[in-house]
């Protein structure tokens, strides 16, 4: 019997803070057609990380998070070969009552007979960005534990909604094709893999499915608060349904955007693993003539890859990423020298067509051979990307 079936958990909202508001669990009722999981259903959910070593539900009382975690839950109910299961629930400290709020999660997952753990965001709170940074304080709280608990895995209750609304912000934000795709359903973090296994799920699904479990969770008042950015997102996209822009046609713009992002991923993929180049921690030489009639692109592609493999990782201004391919692939096709700096790495072509990557600041032979008198023929153009 699921946790939402006992009729005494829903008696501890009455106290509790009136920004976040508990919906008290309800007589099961049929649910519609879009919020039934059947047992087929769930298994296709998550029979992608049935490998994993162990998963994290991140957790934070929402129906749709509580959803995922009532799904999980059914997942693992007799299977004898499945991932250990831990709910984590961050208490970031923004509003008076949230530790009750975590504290009834944990009551919810032991119903479930899963480990439950509270993760604080100690310090002093920001002024500014306050969702954006606290987002970042939750994945960060969210990998250290599993890494800390031997979970590879963290997973967490993004939506179709979520979906699309990413894709309607980075399109208002002219981002590229990458960006466009949206959320993928996993990816590498920390050495761990994020799962979304959601992502095709409307969040009204997630709480009619909680509500079809009589199980209760918070509504958050703050969805609502025009001080944040996604509140206004979610008005703005409102009216953008009304002019045909609405969910289904974000979806629909992310999977082509995810469409043509992957052949784009192969090609860049093959031509970059064609390449004859010396690689080695700190350090990229090759001769990239054969680039040299590549799209602007896939030469965006290829030097992302090996800046972020010499700079470990960090992420690149995308802006100054794309000026910076812009005059790397005009220098590289008149034969000239080149030389910028981007991310902490180094970069400089040679004009005989050999690219030499190191870390800033870096001496080592690779970069002393880069030395413009060493280039071959044709000026230098110098550019700092920082």
């Amino acid at each position: 019997m699921l946790m939402g079936e006992r009729p005494d958990l829903a008696k501890p909202y009455a106290n509790l803070a009136r920004k976040r508001r508990a919906r008290p669990a309800k007589t099961p009722a049929p649910a519609p057609a879009g919020a039934r999981f059947s047992s087929t259903d769930i298994v296709a959910l998550f029979s992608p990380w049935e490998a994993a070593r162990g998963i994290v539900l991140g957790v934070s009382g929402g129906p749709d998070s509580v959803a995922l975690m009532l799904l999980a839950a059914e997942w693992a109910r007799g299977r004898a070969a499945r991932p250990p299961l831990y709910v984590a629930t961050v208490d970031h400290g923004l509003r008076k009552n949230s530790r009750g709020e975590a504290e009834m999660v944990a009551r919810w997952a032991a119903g479930l007979a899963l480990p439950h753990a509270i993760l604080v965001w100690d310090g002093v709170k920001p002024k500014s960005r306050i969702q954006e940074r606290a987002r970042e304080a939750r994945y960060q709280l969210l990998f250290e534990y599993a890494a800390r608990i031997g979970a590879d895995h963290v997973m967490t209750a993004h939506h179709a909604d979520d979906q699309a609304e990413t894709i309607l912000f980075r399109l208002l934000r002219g981002s590229g094709v990458s960006g466009l795709a949206g959320m993928t359903s996993a990816s590498e973090r920390s050495g761990l893999v994020l799962a979304r296994p959601l992502l095709a799920h409307a969040k009204a699904d997630l709480a009619a499915f909680c509500e079809s479990r009589a199980h209760p969770f918070f509504d958050d008042p703050s969805n609502d608060d025009p001080v944040y950015a996604r509140t206004r997102m979610r008005r703005l996209g409102r009216l953008l349904a009304d002019e045909g822009l609405g969910r289904a046609a974000l979806l629909k713009l992310g999977r082509r955007a995810a469409r043509a992002d992957a052949a784009l991923a192969a090609h860049a993929g093959a031509v970059r693993g064609g390449l004859a180049a010396q690689r080695e921690p700190g350090g990229f030489r090759a001769d990239i003539s054969a680039l040299a009639d590549e799209s602007e692109e896939i030469l965006l592609r290829i030097l992302t890859d090996e800046l972020k493999l010499i700079n470990g990782g960090k992420p690149l201004r995308f802006e100054r990423l794309e000026a910076l391919t812009l005059r790397f692939g005009q220098a590289l096709r008149a034969g000239i020298a080149f030389t910028a700096t981007l991310g902490g790495a180094a970069l400089r072509l040679q004009g005989n067509r050999t690219l030499v990557i190191v870390k800033e600041g870096a001496r080592s032979g690779a970069a002393r051979k880069t030395h413009p008198e060493s280039s071959g023929r044709g000026p230098e153009s110098e550019v700092r990307l920082t």
